[in-house]
């Protein structure tokens, strides 16, 4: 039997959905750089690299659960 996760997961497995999809029109431009990429390309990876780290503690929360 499945139980229904908690909505703190549910609301932290949306935080990088959000911030890559419904953020579009704040970070897409090409200056200024950051550490020499374009500011879009710089966010869109920070949160390829955040999304792991997020999606483990919502992972740590389900599992004590």
């Amino acid at each position: 039997m499945l139980k229904k996760p908690s909505t703190l997961s549910v609301l932290l497995s949306l935080v990088p959905f959000t911030a890559m999809c419904f953020t579009v029109s704040l970070w897409d431009r090409v200056e200024p750089t950051v550490l020499g990429l374009p500011f879009n390309l710089a966010w869109i990876l920070f949160w390829l690299v955040l999304t792991p780290g997020i999606m483990w503690t919502v992972y740590g929360i389900e599992r004590r659960r």
